[in-house]
């Protein structure tokens, strides 16, 4: 058995950014906890290259959900970085801030957490190589990259298409104003990934008081009473303990966050029960209200070459690869979603309510349980894509067994409210408006998907139910709130009802974000530290 200060279950997104943080001054031991293993797959780094683990069981949960009654009673794929650095080392890196909005919104049932209490925290986490703005921060951790000289040429076209659709260009929705058609910003430095892991983990890797240790599956957090005081944990099939002298911090993220809580006797107590599982405490809340962004596609075959050329071919492989290789360029040192912006499909709405996304490449899905690379079509072609910002639907999740490496239950939800079926039918109308703009009809031979055939509002949602897919933001299920009724946590991330335990990852926003939910989950991580740190100078 080991004995820390401070023991952190999870390093993603934030258990990367408090591990940083919580060991700076040297005063405190921190044990960090991950199952995964090292992200030093060069799969991993290579910007693109998340195409390649979108289903590695590596670095990947690899979760697949139940069925939606409304999305065609499908289930769906979720992937999850089981590795350092979390799903900030296998996603596609588009760094997106949020709406001042949400977080006032957010203020509203955690007092502390408003606009212009954690505009500030975005400020110091960024080390932003744009042009010089007052509200950008340039000395931070974590480069964000401006991608405006580097992105492929039917990017620019797509950007005077929106234009001509009536959205304003913005060149920095990261900035004073969100609204607008965009260039997405992305987390790599050097035209390598810019994850948690390597922008603030690798920093403090060498700390005398930070353990690290990978392939670590924690399988229940211990109490004395309702005080939290360790865990166990199984590595290389070896049992462990690890006891915390002050506080243990939960930074599994969306889906193992409040698994580990209910095996660990925190949750609704029927579900509790059913499983043998003694109450520590009741808490209704932990894995409810789960909520993510669903979004849908428009594919089009085109008249002129977009990344299907460069990156299909084997030739092409090959160029791009000794691109990359010597100078760090081209398109593997960039995202996929290399467009897209925030507009308002509702003119009365107060912030944007539509995400949209442009891709200069086409895929086809595999449908789940097919786990094929995601290679380019043989054919010129790109995808215009969406995301309603605040669907309505909510899901939840729960152990199914009392086994902690049992996967949980996870019940999306999705499109289970008529405003969400709705926006979805919108958003589609919306992307083959910007389709018939002069700029794009100058590149487009004609539109795959959905097809000329889905003409009528029905069809649009027939077609929406069976091809949306998830945007991967699952978040919510440990919610923050001052009412331990409708919420897990308190504005200060502590677990209502116990002691000595905190939440510190997507599960805690109390709504979904507008937006991307990577650099608000690093937010949390970093005004989680905040917190920790002054609760305990007194």
């Amino acid at each position: 058995m080991s004995e820390f200060d401070y023991v952190i279950v999870g390093a993603g997104s934030a258990g990367c950014v408090l591990a940083n943080r919580l060991t700076e001054s040297g005063k405190n031991s921190v044990l960090l906890l991950e199952a995964g293993g090292t992200d030093r797959s060069p799969w991993v780094q290579v910007p693109i290259g998340y195409g390649k683990v979108f289903h590695d069981a590596r670095v990947n949960w690899n979760y697949i959900t139940e069925r939606s009654p409304n999305h065609a009673n499908q289930r769906t794929y979720w992937p999850r970085g089981k590795v350092l650095g979390g799903s900030s080392s296998i996603n596609a890196m588009v760094y997106v801030r949020g709406h001042a909005e949400d977080y006032n919104a957010w203020n509203a049932v955690a007092p502390g957490w408003g606009w212009d209490e954690v505009a500030p925290v975005f400020h110091r986490m960024e080390d932003w190589d744009g042009p010089v703005s007052a509200v950008r921060g340039t000395e931070g951790p974590l480069r964000v990259h401006d991608v405006s000289a580097e992105v492929h040429p039917i990017t620019r076209t797509y950007l005077q298409a929106a234009q001509q659709a009536g959205f304003k260009i913005n060149s920095d929705y990261n900035g004073a104003d969100m609204e607008g058609a965009a260039l997405y910003q992305i987390t790599t430095k050097n035209g390598l990934r810019a994850s948690t892991s390597r922008a603030y983990l690798r920093p403090a890797k060498k700390r005398q008081n930070l353990s690290i240790q990978t392939k670590a599956h924690v399988t229940r957090i211990l109490f004395d009473a309702k005080r939290a005081t360790g865990v166990d944990y199984v590595q290389n099939g070896k049992s462990k303990t690890a006891k915390a002298r002050a506080e243990i911090i939960l930074c599994g993220g969306a889906i193992n966050s409040p698994q580990l809580l209910q095996l660990s006797g925190v949750g609704p107590s029927e579900v509790l029960q059913n499983h043998g599982i003694p109450v520590v405490q009741k808490s209704s809340q932990v894995g409810r209200n789960l909520q993510d962004h669903l979004g849908s596609d428009n594919y089009y075959r085109a008249t002129v070459p977009t990344l299907n050329q460069q990156l299909r071919p084997f030739l092409g492989k090959v160029k791009v690869a000794l691109q990359y290789a010597l100078s760090r360029t081209g398109p593997l040192s960039l995202s996929l979603n290399q467009g897209g912006g925030f507009i308002r499909l509702n003119e009365t709405a107060n912030t944007p309510d539509l995400q949209l996304y442009f891709s200069p490449v086409s895929y086809t899905r595999a449908p789940v349980g097919v786990r094929p690379l995601l290679n380019p079509d043989p054919f010129p072609g790109f995808l215009m894509g969406f995301n309603p910002c605040k669907p309505t639907s909510v899901g939840h999740l729960q152990i199914c067994s009392p086994d902690p490496l049992a996967k949980p239950e996870m019940h999306p939800n999705y499109l289970d409210t008529e405003y969400d079926l709705r926006m979805m039918v919108a958003g589609t109308k919306l992307m083959r408006r910007i389709a018939q703009t002069p700029a794009m009809q100058s590149i487009i031979a004609n539109e795959l998907f959905p097809g000329a055939d889905v003409t009528t509002d029905d069809q649009i949602a027939d077609y929406v139910r069976q091809k949306s897919w998830t945007v991967f933001h699952q978040c919510s299920t440990c919610r923050m709130g001052s009412d331990p009724t409708t919420s897990v946590v308190d504005e200060r991330l502590r677990v209502h009802g116990v002691q000595n335990l905190r939440v510190a990852d997507a599960s805690i926003f109390p709504t979904i974000p507008t937006g991307n939910t990577n650099a608000p989950t690093i937010m949390v991580g970093e005004k989680a530290s905040d917190l920790i740190l002054a609760d305990a100078s007194g």
